[in-house]
């Protein structure tokens, strides 16, 4: 499968950033903060931003495979993974199906993907009939929340993930903002319990996105994990 992809940044370590429901410029702060430093491959999952999606690209999976053959014909491994919410989901079927042995460390943000009893997902909604917002804008662009909504379906949830995730191995970081209403904390906590090697830290004054909402505190968290 074709796709944008930015590939940006030099050095030792290779990030790869995953985007969630707002696209690549949610991560544009992660990108920038990485690229420095190390090498940063931040893919447009294709529907996005008005990119095309192949017919057949329905499933998160189609993404995670995608992403893994990506890196396989890199030739890379101890790659670090950092995404946020809906790239988190892919980041943790990546996680699951890394046979390969291809990530070296997980950095989760405020992500969707399994179920959890009790604590469902709501996703913003932008109001009805509005436009197609220009990049750049605030809030959800309505074309994007569909490819979303095509890959996630209507529950929004993979109720098989949570036990897939007890296969993972490598260390995971999941960080939640504490005044997240799409995942509250509940949810994230539950989401770190079920790997089998995973760290799960709140950011104060933060809600889903926080790397731009509290960049200091979140960046701090990532580097301290990192090092």
């Amino acid at each position: 499968m074709t796709f944008d992809l930015l590939d940006t940044g030099a050095g030792d370590r290779t990030v790869l950033v995953l985007h969630g429901g707002a696209g690549p410029r949610g991560v544009a702060s992660i990108v920038e903060y990485f690229a420095p430093r190390a090498r940063v491959l931040a893919p447009t999952h294709p529907g996005w931003s008005g990119t095309p999606r192949p017919d057949w690209c329905t499933g998160v999976d189609d993404l995670a495979l995608a992403y893994l053959e990506l890196l396989e014909d890199e030739d890379l491994t101890d790659v670090t993974v950092v995404a946020s919410s809906f790239g988190g989901w892919v980041a943790a079927e990546l996680a699951v199906r890394d046979r390969g042995r291809r990530l070296g460390k997980l950095v989760l943000l405020d992500a969707i993907g399994p179920e959890v009893d009790g604590v469902p997902v709501r996703m913003p909604q932008p109001p009805a009939g509005a436009p197609q917002l220009p990049p750049g804008a605030p809030g959800p662009n309505p074309a994007d929340l569909e490819a979303l909504r095509t890959y996630a379906g209507p529950g929004l949830a993979d109720p098989k993930l949570l036990r897939r995730l007890a296969r993972v191995r490598i260390p995971a970081l999941l960080i939640w903002g504490e005044d997240d209403t799409v995942v509250p904390p509940a949810f994230g906590k539950a989401y770190a319990a079920a790997f089998a090697d995973a760290r799960f830290e709140v950011v104060p004054g933060a809600g889903h996105m926080p790397a731009l909402q509290a960049p200091d505190a979140t960046f701090d968290l990532i580097d301290v994990f990192l090092e």
